[in-house]
């Protein structure tokens, strides 16, 4: 298979492939997304993964392609398919980790090593530190202390079964669902024990023999020595920054794309890696020229993606964020506060995330700090362990980005100010929390920004540097999106992966933010990718719309929290909480009480407050799901939203419609998620998974395309994503490389800019608050003298030297795309 797409890129829609939506499902789907507009299609990771695995992230084997998926033939066929439509293929790749998870056969690698321990052939592929015990690789899986679990016979001797792959034949041990293989020659251990080859000594003795140590789960943070994705056990890190490593788990997907099968590539959590930019230097030399390689990168306030990075930009995380804090209500800002802080909960989301990165960092990542503290003390034996061990937290919790980029043994000169300025940074705020660490935290950060200067274990000080920037980021990713903003709920819509949700709420930095980061995407990535919603938002784009929408609404906003507390009040449930609750059913009721409550149970144990996923508080639990029955099934607080939603229909429009449209046109790659493109009230995952009527799209698309829009918000939606998407692929002038981006200022209530200076996107802003000052009035929008068409609705503007009336442009909607005229024939020719 040699074919490939030759159509420029100029938009992705993603699909999420498992044993319930497959290769084949995905080639019916091919046809509708072409009539979308769309140029590739982009693929969840299509590599081997656990069985029953909804998003293939836990990969098993790099050599197969999943045959849950329908394999290779199924991929190959799938690919055809777009490719005779003219459409490319890009893959989610995932270089960070395997699964660890029972039954370990699956994973040949790492049974190999669970046998052969450190002198395995493929021992060098994980992350383990073999010295932490002895050789052995820690596996805390059991329900209880060993000894216990021995005298209740929990565990058992044997030989694999034929159906157990690599274990057939194979003396074994098992716990459970759990098989773990002997080292050679150990299993006569235990029939040569004078006590009997059936006794506890006997088997005592043979599991003391193993590669591998078992121990409670409790006792993780003592036992585990490898490094994990995040805190999940499950996801063992592969240290794919070893050049044999790096080809034996990309041979197959490179074969594949020179084959022409895969056109593109999305790299998934490049920050857990050793060394990110190396991996996309030898990424970037494997593939055709041109290839696109987008990253998973999460990029933190005013950060942006290093320049050297060999990558097209961003999945787009950081477009999401800009976009959503320019569309909040500047005149609602203090009303959406000071109802939060009736709640009694946390006023300063900075406090709140600090304390939670605090707590990620000493709980939840114990096993990443003893690590780190190991390497730490052999680096510099000068200090106690203890100032070393405070030292560090403070630092952790004090980078505020993701992780810096030292790489140890790197020339002097290829560190950017920026890649290492994250460190100094972070030193500066652990001395104003801790000024009595300063010796501690200076010589930490001078070994972290410059490994080889360390004199006394240099090999410990690289180590450290490495291992230093991959724990970073699981601080962030835990103590920020799966803690505080489980906890902190003054305006839940902005409260994504990237965000600040501060910025939106400061009236005079949100429609800024935007602006100067769509300039600087213009500039250097013009390639990234924009997107509304993935399958990591906690919220769909259409969720955070309607809050955003009763948001603006300061009557409406404080009468239903207001309510809410009340409620709180009689079922016992703190105020916070149902804060978020009642957000929840503005943004994504009427919702399946199913839905609710699983979504529900997810935020309270993320939260950590009250009740978590190992230490459940049950009684907590079921009070705050009564309350959230409550409120989606009767009383005062489900007349208050229901009165507010309907106070709020045009300014949801307005909001979901100006969103769309932002997105589809802002320099960069727009990405669809599978569903999205007509209105999705999805939550959090797996909420965001659910099967997908594609049926019901693909008509909804032919009768648009037959007789136009009809009204309802689905099919303006869908108007709106497959006239710009199509418009994209034949109008390089205003949305390719070099278009450009200039905003366009006119006044508070329009939000826009110019592509190219041939096109210009221009929405309604603060729609609440426009309409109670009585319209546009004579609001004029500056726009290049010229006849423009709205692409939307083929209305005609004569553009004079004073602009055009915002009031003539709006008539219709709250969203155009005014393009002129001799552009759009042009194109259309």
């Amino acid at each position: 298979m040699t074919a490939t797409s030759t159509r420029p890129l100029t938009a992705t829609y993603r699909l999420q492939l498992h044993a319930g939506f497959t290769c084949a499902d995905a080639e019916e789907v091919v046809p509708y997304l072409h009539a979308l507009g769309v140029s590739h299609v982009y693929l969840s990771p299509v590599l081997t993964a656990v069985p029953g695995s909804e998003h293939g992230y836990d990969v098993l084997d790099h050599t197969e392609v999943n045959p849950e998926i329908g394999g290779r033939a199924g991929l190959e066929s799938l690919a055809r398919a777009c490719h005779d439509l003219g459409l490319g293929v890009v893959v989610d790749v995932v270089p960070n980790h395997m699964a660890m998870v029972a039954p370990l056969w699956r994973n040949a690698p790492l049974w190999e090593v669970l046998r052969d321990g450190p002198t395995a052939a493929r021992a060098a592929w994980f992350d383990v530190d073999w010295d932490h015990l002895g050789g052995r690789l820690g596996l805390p899986v059991l329900g209880d202390d060993l000894d216990a679990v021995l005298e209740r016979g929990e565990i058992t001797l044997g030989t694999g079964r034929d159906d157990e792959g690599p274990a057939a034949g194979m003396p074994v041990a098992r716990y459970y669902e759990q098989v773990l293989p002997l080292a050679p020659g150990t299993d006569r251990l235990a029939a040569e024990h004078p006590d009997g080859s059936t006794s506890q000594a006997a088997l005592r003795a043979v599991l003391d023999a193993q590669r591998w140590l078992l121990a409670s789960w409790r006792d993780a943070p003592d036992v585990l020595n490898y490094r994990r994705f995040f805190e999940v056990d499950g996801l063992i890190g592969v240290r794919v920054e070893e050049p044999d490593i790096f080809a034996a788990t990309h041979e197959l997907l490179l074969e594949l794309h020179h084959g022409g099968v895969v056109d593109g590539f999305r790299i998934d959590h490049p920050d857990g890696l050793a060394d990110p930019t190396a991996y996309l230097e030898q990424l970037s030399a494997a593939v055709r020229p041109g290839t696109p390689i987008w990253v998973e990168k999460i990029l933190e306030g005013d950060e942006r993606l290093p320049a050297g990075w060999q990558c097209t930009g961003t999945t787009g995380y950081d477009a999401n964020a800009a976009l959503s804090a320019a569309l909040v209500d500047p005149t609602t800002t203090e009303v959406v506060s000071r109802a939060w802080e009736a709640t009694g909960g946390e006023p300063d989301v900075h406090v709140e995330i600090e304390r939670c990165k605090r707590l990620a960092a000493t709980e939840l990542l114990r096993p990443e700090m003893a690590r780190l503290l190991r390497r730490a003390t052999e680096a510099l034996p000068g200090h106690d362990p203890q100032r070393l061990r405070e030292a560090l937290l403070e630092l952790l919790v004090s980078v505020h980005v993701y992780r810096a980029y030292v790489r140890p043994g790197a020339p002097s000169g290829e560190h950017d100010e920026a890649m290492v300025a994250p460190l100094f940074t972070g030193q500066e705020r652990a001395l104003a929390t801790r000024p009595d660490l300063r010796p501690e935290v200076d010589a930490l950060v001078a070994v972290l920004a410059d490994p080889q200067g360390c004199a006394a274990d240099p090999a410990a000080a690289a180590d450290l540097c490495v291992r230093f920037q991959q724990t970073t980021g699981p601080v962030m990713a835990k103590g920020i999106e799966d803690t505080a903003f489980y906890r902190w709920h003054r305006l839940v819509a902005l409260n994504e992966v990237g965000a600040d949700p501060s910025v939106g709420l400061d009236a005079g930095r949100g429609v800024a933010t935007l602006h100067a980061w769509a300039e600087h995407q213009a500039e250097h990535w013009p390639l990234g990718m924009t997107t509304l919603s993935t399958h990591d938002t906690k919220r769909s784009e259409d969720v955070r719309a309607r809050i955003l929408a009763v948001s603006g609404d300061a009557e409406g906003w404080s009468r239903v929290s207001a309510a809410a507390r009340a409620a709180a009040d009689r079922h016992g449930v703190d105020a916070p909480t149902a804060h978020l609750i009642w957000q929840t059913l503005v943004g994504a009721g009427p919702v399946d009480a199913d839905r609710l409550e699983a979504y529900l149970t997810k935020a309270m144990r993320e939260g950590k407050e009250h009740t978590t996923w190992t230490d459940q508080d049950e009684d907590y639990e079921a009070r705050v799901l009564v309350l959230a029955r409550e409120m989606l099934d009767g009383g005062e607080v489900t007349g208050a939203i229901g009165d507010t939603l309907a106070d709020n229909v045009l300014t949801t429009r307005t909001l979901t419609l100006a969103q769309k449209i932002l997105q589809l046109t802002l320099p960069g790659i727009p990405d669809t998620y599978q569903g999205s493109g007509v209105v999705d009230l999805s939550l959090v995952d797996p909420d965001n998974r659910r099967p997908v009527d594609y049926d019901e799209r693909i008509a909804r698309l032919e009768r648009l395309d037959a007789t136009g829009w009809t009204g309802d918000l689905s099919d303006e939606v869908l108007w709106v994503t497959s006239r710009v998407l199509r418009l994209r692929a034949w109008l390089p002038q205003a949305y390719g490389p070099g278009a450009g981006y200039r905003p366009v200022e006119a006044g508070p209530h329009v939000l826009g800019f110019l592509r190219g200076d041939v096109a210009a996107t221009l929405t309604i802003r603060a729609p609440r608050s426009l309409g109670a000052e009585g319209g546009l009035g004579d609001t004029r929008i500056p726009l290049p003298p010229d006849l423009w068409v709205d692409a939307l609705t083929g209305t005609e503007h004569e553009v004079g030297a004073e602009g055009v009336l915002a009031a003539e442009v709006f008539a219709q909607g709250p969203a155009a795309l005014l393009v002129r005229a001799d552009h759009l024939r042009e194109g259309a020719r």
